[in-house]
């Protein structure tokens, strides 16, 4: 008996010089259901859960490949970084933060603007990036957006912004609630150009955004689940001291309270897109 737990034979292991790791970032795991996906399968599926539908977040980057035509585009004001009027700190200094965040995610800042096509017409995006500071609104996402809607004026085309953020950022505090208005005005001088402007509400839009220029659409459109809110489900329910009913704040909920006009699934976004600019062209 004891002959079978002898290794008749040397060198039958595998060494760990010879043993071969899973590359990281291969599969990936639905945050909702939990089903694993190969990252290329995840991908093919514009990052949306086959399984229960969940839309996983994604970037700036994913959405521009996703939408514009061949994944080509030309990005507007790409170094355009913040700075620091109020030398803000708290736990670090805001200086140290954004050094920080931006090495960490190789972005400037928390939004990024584009111009490119959709089905041969030309089209520019503002889409922010959670994963910078929360997609916090801040003075260069006002700045970056109003140059993008000047471009957009000038060249005479659709604009559409994709919402991702937790809203104002604090660290430049009414540095950043001016974007609001800023923004505000810039799309009023899109309208008297007559030129569209397409509000695309992601998970999570709230704060100073949701209170401004998200709900200014022509057209208010979001992607499934999305939480959309001024402020959070646990605020509110603890403000008013009563339950909330159930989907609160979810871009169904909102659908159905009139404020989004439709809701598209992600795979679906380029073509809903490019037939919602044909309706403004007819």
């Amino acid at each position: 008996m004891s002959s079978w737990f002898k290794r008749s034979k040397e060198g039958i292991t595998t060494s760990t010089k010879e043993k071969k790791e899973t590359p990281e970032g291969l599969w990936q795991k639905c945050s909702n259901c939990k089903t694993i996906f190969s990252a290329d399968d995840l991908l093919k599926n514009a990052y949306v859960c086959d399984r229960c539908n969940h839309h996983e977040r994604i970037g700036s980057e994913e959405y521009f490949q996703l939408i514009f035509d061949d994944g080509k585009y030309k990005e507007l004001d790409a170094k355009l970084t913040s700075g620091d009027p109020l030398k803000f700190e708290d736990t670090k200094k805001y200086v140290d933060r954004l050094k920080a965040t931006q090495a960490a995610t190789g972005l400037k800042d928390a939004i990024r603007t584009a111009q490119g096509k959709v089905d041969g017409q030309d089209f520019i995006i503002a889409a922010m990036d959670f994963s910078f500071i929360g997609g916090s609104m801040g003075s260069v996402m006002g700045e970056k957006i109003a140059r993008a809607i000047d471009q957009a004026i000038k060249v005479k085309c659709p604009f559409m912004i994709i919402s991702k953020s937790g809203g104002a950022r604090m660290m430049e505090a009414g540095f950043s609630l001016m974007q609001m208005a800023k923004v505000s005005g810039k799309l009023g001088q899109l309208s008297e150009a007559k030129l569209p402007y397409i509000s695309f509400l992601t998970d999570p839009t709230t704060g100073g955004v949701t209170a401004s220029f998200a709900m200014l659409g022509d057209i208010n459109i979001a992607e499934p689940d999305a939480l959309i809110a001024f402020a959070g489900p646990r605020v509110v329910k603890e403000t008013i001291g009563r339950d909330l009913p159930d989907g609160f704040q979810t871009s169904e909920f909102v659908l159905e309270h009139g404020f989004l006009d439709y809701i598209v699934e992600r795979p679906h976004l380029r073509e809903t897109l490019a037939l919602s600019l044909k309706l403004f062209r007819s």
